[in-house]
């Protein structure tokens, strides 16, 4: 007979033959009776970008298509009938490559369309329309498509537009343009009581609670459920990374680059219990300037520089490919604590099994 693995029960989720709940509890339930983890690859995280040169090909002529429609809105001046009529586009088309074709990169794409003709088309009918009333109608509009399409990145531009309530609200913003004149003002800086900080920092812990309300439905991750979950978190990864890691790198003093360090610490312990990578990624740059900060006592600056990105280089590899067995003894040194059985199964580095 033969034999299923996770992968044949991703094509059938995507087929509609099975949807994600029951795909997820199949597999819980083989995973348990079998005691190892072997339906399922140690590295896997799933995340699928395009599935062949032809999505890439659609996509290149879809992005030149709304350019020019996005370009015409421009030249004409603050017309909403092309915005509306993109709006409607990037709808019907979403229905035929998403629905009917299952293409993800062109459905990725005409998703992003989808959301900035709604932006478009509210600011040509008022100028100085208020950032929450346009938040507010993304997330309507954002929430509509997700639960049409089931697309995973909708929740992505979802977050985006949750993003800028959050900020407006928490920052009094009036206007699109106050917004972003507070958002070069005053920046990243928590301890400046700056409101886009805050606002920041709040958005991404929303976005990684919703994250990881995903990804708990789904700890196997075979269904859309661990892509969604997947998009929150690299929503929430910079949002929360870079806030904490600026603010932190504005003190006064050496000490700061301490602190830094140690937030970084914490975040990685994070990504690695929760097995997302996306929370490193954010966090790399930041790494490289303590890195640098380091060296430059010890070497002239070019020195300095190249070992820095040599030992960045060296510890993200090393980390990447030894995630396994590290995560697999950092999840068996932590003690018990609600949800962690939820969480992807951990691999023992030594003998394969997982729990």
């Amino acid at each position: 007979m033969t034999k299923f693995d996770t992968e044949d029960l991703r094509f059938a989720v995507a087929a509609g033959i099975i949807d994600e709940a029951r795909a997820a509890a199949l597999t819980a339930f083989v995973q348990q009776r079998q005691g190892v983890r072997d339906a399922m690859p140690a590295e896997d995280e799933p995340f699928e970008f395009f599935r062949g040169f032809s999505e890439i090909f659609i996509t290149v002529g879809l992005a030149i298509l709304v350019a020019g429609m996005l370009g015409f809105a421009v030249v004409i001046g603050g017309d909403t009938l092309m915005p509306i009529a993109g709006v409607a586009l990037s709808w019907g088309l979403s229905l035929y490559l998403i629905r009917r074709r299952r293409m993800t990169l062109p459905g990725i794409f005409m998703c992003a369309s989808f959301g900035t003709f709604i932006a478009t088309a509210l600011v040509g009918l008022h100028e100085d329309i208020h950032p929450l009333i346009v938040s507010a109608t993304g997330m309507v509009g954002l929430g509509l498509y997700f639960r049409v399409f089931r697309l995973p990145f909708a929740m992505f531009v979802f977050g985006l537009y949750g993003a800028l309530g959050v900020l407006a609200l928490l920052g009094g913003f009036s206007t699109l343009g106050g917004f972003a004149a507070e958002l070069f003002d005053d920046g990243f800086d928590l301890r400046s009581g700056s409101s886009i900080a805050w606002g920041s920092l709040i958005a991404g812990i929303i976005a990684f609670v919703g994250g990881m309300y995903f990804d708990l439905r789904d700890p196997m991750r075979v269904s859309r459920h661990s892509a969604t979950g997947f998009w929150l978190h690299m929503l929430a990864a910079p949002a929360m990374v870079n806030t904490i890691a600026l603010s932190l790198l504005q003190s006064e003093g050496d000490i700061s680059y301490l602190y830094t360090a140690l937030a970084l610490v914490a975040i990685a312990v994070l990504a690695l219990v929760i097995d997302r990578r996306s929370f490193l990624i954010a966090g790399i740059g930041y790494l490289g300037a303590i890195l640098i900060w380091a060296l430059e006592s010890r070497f002239d600056d070019a020195t300095g520089g190249v070992l820095s990105l040599m030992l960045l280089g060296a510890f993200i590899s090393a980390l990447g490919i030894w995630w396994v067995g590290i995560r697999a003894t950092l999840m068996r040194c932590l003690p018990d604590f609600p949800g962690k059985g939820r969480l992807p199964p951990w691999r023992s580095p030594d003998d394969g099994s997982s729990v």
